[in-house]
């Protein structure tokens, strides 16, 4: 189903910043509101729609900023509320939306009300968490894991209970049960929807709410050994119960109170339970993220299936989104290889739905390797070894060959990675057949043609290593054939009659070049045709 409206959040595309990460304009080696004002030319001229920061809130950065000690704050590490306020009006005056993150799940043990909540078992705001007795000999509550490591139930010794934490110690789970802690959390909306941010990506909005009889989870007959520790249960009491929908559609009322905004929900769920996030008559969140490609076998077939998938199983009406990369998973271009990583930017921006980019895939920015020494990510330091750390895809953008990247004039936060003389903003601007300007490319000619901004999605039977599909609108269509190998493949196909154009190939080199019922694909090669008639 096309967009029936063309909301901005349907025909635009997201950028997804992580601030620590993408411009320091203060010599700190962190970056900040007033780095990313600096980087809004480029921004645009990318050709992107709307901004999501990560946290930008008061935080003592145990998990840098996904605990949050101030919900209507800006930690001076990124900036004032000046800043913010001069960034979000520049960002609207040069057409781009800005999303905030929104970490309701969870607070830092620092906040206000935690403090209160912890000073005694009367505070008022002591079910503002959850907080339970041990069991029987003083052992935790029950067996639900950390995700970031070991039980997820940390003892006070000051009133004698436990009180429960999905990810780390230092942030304890709000109790979503609470009709007071709904309210004050949708305040805390309201503040930023009043201040003209454009919606919220709303953190694992999945676990908010928790089994009411503290259920143990059952075992995971799937674990295995060299698995992050939490997988060895089955996580059904402590994440994706159904009382989730009801706050899902609260929050969506709160979004609704404001013109034009929206709610987009982080989720790692099967396809099946991710749908039900839209919520019933599509009064959920308007994007429950689609991280399926995340993990994807990166093979034709498999990645055909994805798709097909998800398409059958979106409801009638919902709108599709895509991602390839984010500040939790490894990077695109280490995932697929430098030579796919065109050809998983032609993916992207060609299936149906919103797609979201995370920052430095544009120019092929590769998972950093961390050395034990420089390692940042509390995942890593509690569960070493398994590969589970996050540092490796959240290092400074690589601007241009100078100093540091051009991010900082001082030591960076996390160490730049050692190609940024070649990989970097300036050099492949420079370059017009590189990775970035294919990126440019793919944008542009996304935004010109309804067929892909909001056109449906046909499957082309293909085999071995192509992918193909057409998207159409009305008179406009594209096709999209897509060779995920390294072999060159020849075609021959009734989907392109005479007349046919090659639009754009993934090497920038072929558009305008005349087609009739067969092609020739280069390994590691994608194009985008227009079909003729």
């Amino acid at each position: 189903m096309a967009a029936a409206n063309g909301l901005w959040w349907q025909r635009g595309i997201f950028y997804q910043i992580y601030p620590r990460s993408f411009q320091d304009s203060n010599a700190d080696g962190v970056g900040d509101l007033r780095g990313i004002f600096r980087r809004l030319p480029y921004l645009k001229s990318l050709g992107i729609d709307a901004i999501w920061l990560s946290p930008i809130f008061p935080s003592p950065m145990a998990d840098f900023g996904y605990d949050i000690s101030d919900y209507t704050g800006i930690d001076p590490l990124f900036g004032t509320m000046a800043d913010f306020d001069a960034l979000i009006e520049a960002a609207h005056g040069c057409g781009l939306k800005l999303i905030l993150d929104l970490v309701p799940n969870h607070t830092s043990d620092r906040h206000p009300w935690f403090i209160e909540s912890r000073s005694s078992p009367t505070s008022e705001k002591r079910d503002w968490y959850i907080w339970r007795d041990g069991a029987p000999g003083g052992s935790p509550p029950n067996n639900w894991f950390s995700e970031f490591g070991g039980s997820a139930w940390e003892y006070d010794r000051t009133t004698g209970q436990y009180y429960y934490h999905a990810f780390l110690a230092q942030q304890p789970d709000l109790n979503w049960r609470n009709q007071a802690v709904r309210r004050a959390v949708y305040d805390v909306m309201r503040f930023w929807l009043r201040k003209g941010v454009d919606g919220f990506r709303v953190d694992v909005i999945w676990h908010l709410i928790k089994d009411d009889q503290f259920r143990d989870n059952p075992p995971n007959p799937d674990f295995a050994e060299g698995r992050p520790p939490h997988e060895a249960v089955l996580p059904i009491y402590t994440a994706d119960r159904p009382e989730i929908h009801e706050v899902v559609a609260e929050m969506r009322r709160v979004i609704d109170e404001f013109d034009d905004r929206a709610l987009i929900g982080e989720i790692y769920l099967p396809v099946e339970r991710l749908v039900s996030y839209y919520g019933k008559q599509l009064l959920g969140a308007q994007m429950p993220f689609n991280f399926s490609l995340l993990s994807a076998s990166w093979n034709a077939r498999a990645i055909e299936k994805i798709i097909l998938e998800y398409e059958r199983a979106l409801p009638e009406g919902a709108w599709p989104n895509w991602v390839l990369g984010n500040h939790d998973r490894p990077r695109v271009a280490s995932r697929v290889g430098r030579e796919q990583a065109r050809v998983a930017a032609m993916l992207l921006l060609t299936l149906r739905g919103t797609p979201t980019l995370y920052y430095g895939d544009e120019i092929g920015m590769q998972q950093l390797a961390i050395a034990p020494e420089q390692v940042r990510d509390p995942f890593e330091k509690n569960v070493p070894g398994l590969g589970l750390g996050r540092d490796g895809c959240r290092t400074p953008m690589q601007w241009d060959a100078s100093l540091n990247a051009g991010f900082s004039t001082t030591r960076p936060w996390l160490p730049v990675a050692d190609d940024f003389v070649h990989e970097n903003v300036a050099n492949l601007n420079a370059d017009k057949t590189s990775l970035l300007n294919l990126y440019k490319e793919l944008i542009a000619y996304r935004r010109q043609n309804t067929a892909l901004t909001s056109g449906t999605y046909e499957p082309i039977a293909a085999e071995k290593n192509l992918l193909i599909y057409v998207r159409r609108r009305g008179a406009s269509s594209a096709v999209v054939v897509l060779n995920l190998g390294s072999e060159p493949v020849s075609l021959i196909s009734d989907t392109f009659a005479e007349g046919g154009e090659i639009k754009l190939s993934s090497f920038l080199d072929r558009a305008g070049e005349k087609i009739s019922r067969s092609i020739d694909l280069r390994g590691n090669e994608g194009v985008i045709i227009s079909p003729g008639t």
